[in-house]
C-alpha cells in the first residue's frame, strides 16, 4: 500500500482505499496574519507574547476531536459548528477558531477583547 505524502504546512493527505482524508501531524493554522494585525494595534500590543505562545503550541498539536483540545486547554469552550473559544493573555482576550479535525486545519475566525467578543456570535463567525 502506498503511503500518502504530506507537506509540512498541509498535513492532510488522501489515504488510498479509504476514500477519506487523514490528519497526519502538525496543525495548519490559517490566517496567522490576523493575529499579527491584532497585536500590532496600539492598545493590544500586550497580546503578542500570549498569541505567539498559543500559535506555537497549536501548530504542533494533534487535535483529532474537541476532547483533544479540552484535555490541554481546560478553559477552552466548544461553541458549535466546530468553533472553539480560547482565553488568551490571562483571560484578557478571546480567540475563536474553526477546526477541521479531519484535515488538521485551524481557521482563525476572531481575536478581540471580552467586550468585542460579546458583540459577536462565536458559533457563527
Amino acid at each position: 500500500m502506498e503511503v500518502a505524502q504530506t507537506r509540512r504546512y498541509a498535513p492532510s493527505g488522501y489515504v488510498p482505499n479509504m476514500g477519506t482524508f487523514c490528519y497526519a501531524g502538525d496543525v495548519r493554522i490559517i490566517a496567522r496574519r490576523t493575529l499579527r494585525d491584532f497585536w500590532n494595534k496600539g492598545p493590544w500590543r500586550d497580546s503578542e507574547q500570549p498569541l505567539r505562545a498559543w500559535f506555537a503550541e497549536a501548530r504542533k498539536a494533534e487535535w483529532r476531536s474537541p476532547h483533544d483540545i479540552k484535555s490541554r486547554y481546560r478553559s477552552a469552550s466548544m461553541v458549535g459548528h466546530n468553533r472553539v473559544v480560547f482565553n488568551i493573555g490571562g483571560n484578557k482576550y478571546r480567540l475563536v477558531v474553526a477546526v477541521r479535525y479531519d484535515m488538521g486545519i485551524v481557521f482563525i475566525r476572531f481575536i478581540g477583547t471580552h467586550r468585542q467578543y460579546n458583540r459577536i456570535k462565536a458559533g457563527e463567525v
